[in-house]
């Protein structure tokens, strides 16, 4: 398959279904990113909104997440994607599952306005990806109805933006020891 995304280093399966998602070519983030998240590194990228910042660090995640799937068929949070509000959970979400198709991988989306218990009730079958804001990741991990002892991944998404709305510090002080 000649697809730009598999110069990056992504399975022919995941090409595949960006493929069928309509994605034609890697915008320049997705170039800058891909490669570097697959190789390990860490990562701290900026980009303006629309030019497919969740793609460049949801697709090379994915990606590693379901090569380790069959070595690990449990279901403990292996990601992280922490957002600033309740909407950009569920663009993130959604885009999360659109890209899993290919996958065993199962997401959950965390956040307020919504009801607890359906969040509790999801997370106990178990899950390999949260997308959270962090007042209701907070309300889950005080409850016990979460672990984050297992992370691999960790994004800060629009992390300016929590910075700004001062809830990173809220954040960091609960688990800074």
């Amino acid at each position: 398959m000649s697809n730009k995304f598999s110069v990056l280093g992504l399975s022919q399966q995941l090409c595949q279904t960006i493929e069928n998602l309509g994605f034609k070519a890697p915008t320049p983030i997705q170039e800058k990113s891909i490669e570097p998240i697959l190789s390990g590194e860490d990562l701290l990228a900026a980009a303006q909104t629309g030019t497919g910042k969740t793609a460049a660090f949801a697709l090379p995640i994915i990606d590693k997440l379901a090569q380790s799937e069959a070595e690990t068929p449990n279901r403990k949070v292996k990601t992280l994607v922490l957002v600033p509000t309740r909407e950009l959970a569920q663009q993130v979400y959604d885009a999360f599952i659109s890209f899993c198709s290919h996958t065993d991988l199962r997401c959950v989306a965390v956040y307020g306005g919504t009801s607890i218990k359906t969040q509790k009730e999801a997370l106990a079958l178990g899950c390999d990806i949260v997308i959270a804001t962090p007042g209701r990741l907070l309300d889950h991990h005080h409850c016990r109805h979460i672990s984050l002892k297992h992370v691999e991944y960790f994004v800060l998404d629009e992390a300016d933006r929590m910075l700004d709305m001062a809830l990173c510090p809220t954040f960091s002080e609960c688990y800074a020891t």
